[in-house]
This record gives structure tokens, sequence and C-alpha cells, in this order.
């Protein structure tokens, strides 16, 4: 079985390295075809940054507008907003004993809460699901509240 030397590519190929002055591809001379590309890398860079901004203006605008929403809310129910104030604070101080008494049932059954899938899922079945809402419930009483702005003072 004789392999053909015309059917197969060379696998390396020469590379003449010298002293002598690049040849340009484009037909201008070296410093003149460095301050092209160095122009077009500049004006690919400020469409990429003018990209960028649109983007971060197109993404912050529903959170703006939801920041505004909530001012508005806030205004137009001082009360209300003291009130979810007050009712997150309690909560956050409930979510503080509820949290010591997860991690006391934690420290206690450990050995048993590795090994039981029944252990296991009692615990998760007990804590999980008053965990999670106590923290949506938080969350929204603190969104709520009339927290104050560090830029507004009032």
């Amino acid at each position: 079985m004789s392999q053909d030397s015309r059917s197969a590519a060379p696998l390396f190929t020469q590379v003449d390295i010298g002293a002598a002055a690049p040849t340009s591809l484009l037909g201008l001379n070296p410093p003149d075809e460095h301050t092209r590309l160095m122009r077009d890398m500049l004006a690919a860079q400020d469409r990429q940054n003018e990209l960028l901004e649109e983007l971060v203006a197109q993404l912050s605008a529903p959170q703006r507008q939801r920041v505004a929403e909530l001012a508005q809310w806030k205004q137009a129910n001082p009360r209300l907003a003291k009130g979810c104030r007050i009712a997150a604070e309690a909560l956050s101080k409930v979510q503080s004993e509820f949290l010591q008494t997860l991690t006391d049932e934690v420290a206690a059954n450990a050995d048993d809460l590795a090994d039981g899938d029944f252990v296991f899922n009692e615990f998760i079945d007990r804590f999980g699901p008053r965990l999670a809402h106590l923290n949506g419930v938080i969350q929204v009483l603190a969104q709520l509240s009339s927290a104050p702005n560090p830029t507004n003072n009032s």
C-alpha cells in the first residue's frame, strides 16, 4: 500500500523571517496602515460603547419606573407606608427568633437529618414554607415601607 505524495498536503510551511520591511496587504505603507487600523478599532469601540449605553438604558428603565411607582405610592399612603415599616421591623424580630429555633433544631437532630429521609422531610415541611413565606412578606413590607431614602431626607 503506497502513499501518493501528491495528494498529501505539507504539514509545515516555510516562513521567511528577515529584517526587510513588511509588505502591506492593502497597498499602504506600514505607518499609514497602522493608523487606519487604529482608527477602525477606535470606531468599533465607540460603536460598542454606544450599544452598551443603549442596553443599560433599556435594562434600567423598568427599575426606574418601579422606583417611581413606589415613591408615588408612599406619597399617596404615608400612614400605610409607616405601618409597613413598623410591621417589617417586628417581623424581622420574629424571623430572627424563627431562625434561632431552626438552627437549634438542626443542631439537635443533625445526625437524624442526614441519615433519615423521613426526619429530613418533616424538617423541610415544618420550616421551609414558613421561612419562604415570612421572607416574602418581609420583603414586600420593606419595599412598601417609608424607609428613609439616602438621597431624600424625609
